[in-house]
């Protein structure tokens, strides 16, 4: 019986295997994170959004809730080719051979696009909120005194939001493969797209225009790349549609 041909029962078992491979090899990385989150924490620490700020710990816990964090986001990173890969791999009986191939060199554009995401989030969104935040206490003459934990927290749930949101390119082109999304859909909802990402933008910048540009912009053109990568693998798909055809017709053929 062919992977294709496979009832129900054996497609959620074959999806239970790479759920656990996953979370495997997760735990292992997150035992490599627990040895790696000490010199990041230490060299984020150092960083110079961060060296002026005396960090504190208004918790008994929060030393070790910070270094279990860095460590489970350690682990995320380093699973997460791991995790691509295992969903390609249950995906990829439903494909064609040349499809194959394509969605399978997704899994390291996806990773860098991953890591660009935090790198833009951290070194240029995240100075600017710290700065204004910064700016405002100034003005109210306020001292600060800030937790290890919030500062982390603050830092974790600005920056991963990003990573993810840096995926969208590979999605798009991966569900464009699938059938599932088209660039004529991408076209259509283009103004409503804009406007999500407007109000995405106005939530989580400064309130001041030069802010929310700089993150406006890179998310409209990641759309806007998003539609060119779309239409290109529309037509990659439209193509190995036709050349399915026109084998199936020539193995009917010869079989006559």
């Amino acid at each position: 019986m062919t992977e294709k041909n496979m009832p129900v029962y054996g497609h959620l078992g074959e999806l239970r295997n790479r759920i656990v491979i996953t979370a495997v090899f997760f735990f292992l990385f997150m035992v490599v994170g627990l040895f790696f989150a000490k010199p990041v924490i230490v060299y984020l620490q150092s960083d110079n959004v961060a060296k002026d700020i005396q960090m504190n710990a208004f918790n008994l816990t929060d030393p070790l809730k910070v270094y279990i964090d860095f460590a489970f986001i350690i682990a995320l990173l380093l699973s997460l080719p791991v995790a691509l890969y295992q969903l390609w791999a249950f995906v990829s009986p439903g494909l064609y051979e040349n499809e194959r191939k394509v969605t399978l060199s997704y899994i390291p554009i996806s990773f860098i696009l991953f890591a660009a995401g935090l790198s833009f989030a951290y070194f240029i969104l995240f100075p600017m909120t710290v700065h204004f935040m910064s700016n405002i206490a100034n003005s109210l003459d306020v001292e600060g005194e800030y937790g290890i934990n919030e500062y982390f927290s603050f830092l974790f749930s600005l920056i991963l939001p990003f990573g993810l949101l840096f995926q969208f390119p590979v999605l798009v082109m991966f569900l464009t493969r699938l059938g599932l999304v088209t660039p004529y859909i991408l076209r259509k909802i283009r103004r409503f797209a804009y406007f999500g990402i407007l109000v995405v933008a106005g939530i989580i910048s400064p309130p001041e225009l030069i802010s929310h540009l700089t993150i406006t912009v890179p998310l409209i053109i990641l759309y806007e790349i998003s539609i060119l990568i779309s239409a290109n693998a529309y037509r990659k798909r439209l193509k190995a549609e036709e050349e399915a055809r026109l084998d199936l017709e020539l193995e009917k053929t010869h079989l006559e």
